[in-house]
């Protein structure tokens, strides 16, 4: 499933957010791909111990705790550090899978890559091509949205970045593991979550939440498939 989380930064977030990624040393990004991905990959990227990589991450970590969508949709159990990317010049990221594991920060472990995130950091009309297009079931999905939107898809999906062919694409980048390994039961818990958030503003409309056994109901079974499915 492919989730939309809109305007997780605001426009003073992105505002100091440009101001210093204009100022960073970027380096190839080359340095960090794998031996398949490098052969496809043209962009620039903040070192890993970049100050304003470190700085903006914090900013995008504190966001992401603050964004119910993203919680229901990721139950994120790790994040890894976001990181960051710069196209131009004909640019681009041809077809790969994100890696499986990647290290923690501190070297203590490993972090499963449950789930993908794209956040763009400017506006979609600043930049020509650039487009994510992520491929799930033989179909492709284009994406270029609106500065401070987030895409959170399947890190098993086949997935690019178009030829940036005119200005500069900005974007953070970051996995999620999730509480919640298998796709499809992490899928089944979003949707129950959205339709008992869509039935709970109707019933507010009319009556007490609490007085509401279906929705009691059919919260109880989003928690009860939850405690079968999560893992430690």
């Amino acid at each position: 499933m492919i989730v939309k989380i809109p305007s997780l930064l605001s426009p003073d977030d992105l505002r100091d957010i440009r101001q210093k990624l204009a100022a960073a040393t970027w380096q190839d990004g080359r340095a960090t791909a794998g031996h398949q991905a490098v052969q496809v990959k043209q962009n620039q990227q903040l070192a890993l111990d970049d100050p304003a990589a470190n700085e903006i991450g914090k900013l995008i970590i504190a966001r992401l705790g603050q964004a119910p969508l993203f919680i229901a949709s990721a139950l994120p159990k790790q994040v890894l550090p976001p990181r960051f990317n710069r196209y131009t010049g004909g640019g681009t990221y041809g077809n790969h899978i994100d890696n499986a594991l990647f290290p923690l920060p501190d070297s203590s472990g490993y972090v499963r890559t449950d789930l993908s995130c794209t956040l763009f950091l400017n506006e979609p009309e600043d930049y020509d091509g650039g487009a994510l297009v992520i491929t799930d079931h033989a179909q492709d999905t284009r994406i270029k949205w609106a500065a401070g939107d987030m895409v959170v898809y399947p890190s098993t999906s086949l997935h690019r970045v178009e030829p940036v062919t005119r200005g500069e694409r900005l974007a953070s980048f970051f996995w999620v593991q999730s509480l919640i390994r298998n796709q499809a039961q992490r899928d089944i818990l979003f949707t129950m979550d959205q339709a008992i958030q869509s039935l709970n503003q109707d019933v507010a409309r009319t009556e007490a939440m609490g007085e509401n056994q279906a929705i009691a109901s059919l919260t109880g079974v989003y928690h009860n498939l939850m405690r079968s499915w999560v893992e430690n």
